[in-house]
């Protein structure tokens, strides 16, 4: 695990669920999406808030403080940053998903200190628009991700223009589109975390494949794009939002929806070969729905949130279900344990991105709750 998680934060963390800040809007930011553990500090994004409403990036500090480190204005700098930050040499990537020249979003550059520059902005059409919800995962000579628009422009699913994109940007801005989805067999709409093996990237789409409930593909430079599982809907679930994560030579992933048990979502693992598996149906209630988040493992163990679901006597309410939403542990062989139900109040609401792991506590965010009801960060023992 990376080290450098405030002791404060890790004690507090060990002896159950502990909100360590509630975001106000502005200036601060609001609707946190991802974090990134670097040196003693926390590094995320949120989606809106900041000084222009645009979203910012932000670093929480082994102080309790927390330091916004750019506010998006919303013109060529971009605007909604989602995901998680990527670390390369002295400099945290991102994403935004509107704003740059163009207004189809931006890879940015951002230093620990705060400054931040446009190192490719979208052009829409055949080149991409609209990353969301990315982590961007670097390779030898540069970082590789989606968009969840733009490529063939003559490709429409739920009403897209265009049906995505994989591309490569080098840290001096040069980008390339490595492919184009076509919306059908292929899947439409990628988003979420990736995995890079070798010389094989691992991802997920939203829709397409053969009953457009989404797909686990595979990218193989000049082999082009395979789909490894298409989604069915019932019973192995549909839109894998949170993406791909490896374990033991097997993948592993969340559906939003879909699933046996009230369509709330599941968590499935895919073998070599390509056979799916669902480890685990959530049900709603009390165990939580609509994994977005992506998965991280610790100690053989899979652990995630869940965006609502768990305490039904709680006021969230979305995606036809009721609760504010989980944090939960998945063995390889499909035993489920919840860590814990948000209230939806002080402590936060609806975590829509996962966790992240250090120094033997996990940590995350919730896009809604908190005092001002514009999300928190929160730590908990595993």
């Amino acid at each position: 695990m990376p080290a450098g998680v405030p002791a404060a934060d890790v004690a507090s963390a060990l002896k159950g669920y502990a909100k360590l800040y509630a975001f106000a809007g502005s200036p601060s930011g609001s609707q946190p999406t991802g974090l990134t553990v670097a040196g003693k500090a926390l590094y995320g994004t949120t989606l809106m808030g900041g000084k222009h409403n645009f979203g910012t990036v932000f670093a929480r500090y082994r102080s309790g403080k927390v330091r916004i480190l750019w506010s998006f204005r919303g013109g060529i700098d971009g605007a909604q940053p989602q995901g998680t930050l990527v670390l390369v040499g002295n400099a945290f990537y991102g994403t935004t998903e509107y704003g740059g020249v163009f207004g189809n979003g931006t890879v940015f550059a951002i230093t620990p200190g705060g400054t931040e520059r446009v190192i490719y902005a979208f052009k829409g059409g055949a080149d991409g628009a609209a990353p969301v919800l990315l982590g961007m995962v670097a390779s030898k000579s540069a970082l590789i991700g989606t968009t969840s628009a733009g490529g063939d422009v003559k490709c429409s699913v739920e009403n897209s223009v265009g049906c995505g994109t994989i591309f490569s940007v080098t840290t001096s801005g040069k980008e390339r589109v490595l492919y184009r989805f076509k919306g059908k067999s292929d899947g439409a709409l990628p988003s979420g975390s990736l995995v890079l093996s070798g010389k094989v990237l691992y991802g997920t789409t939203n829709f397409g494949g053969v009953a457009n409930n989404g797909t686990v593909y595979a990218f193989t430079g000049k082999g082009g794009e395979r789909v490894i599982y298409a989604f069915k809907g019932y019973p192995d679930g549909a839109v894998p939002f949170g993406g791909i994560t490896q374990l033991g030579g097997y993948l592993y992933g969340t559906t939003g929806f879909g699933g046996a048990s009230n369509y709330s979502g599941t968590v499935y693992r895919i073998d070599p070969s390509g056979r799916e598996h669902v480890l685990y149906n959530f049900r709603g209630a009390p165990d939580g729905a609509v994994p977005y988040g992506t998965l991280i493992v610790d100690k053989g163990l899979l652990y995630g949130t869940t965006a609502y679901g768990g305490n039904s006597t709680r006021p969230c309410v979305g995606g036809g279900v009721v609760g504010c939403g989980t944090i939960y542990a998945v063995g390889t062989l499909g035993k489920e344990r919840i860590l814990y139900r948000f209230g939806g109040n002080l402590d936060g609401a609806n975590p829509w991105t996962g966790l992240v792991a250090s120094d033997g506590a996990f940590f995350g965010t919730t896009v809604l709750g908190g005092r001002s009801k514009a999300g928190t960060i929160f730590a908990i023992a595993p």
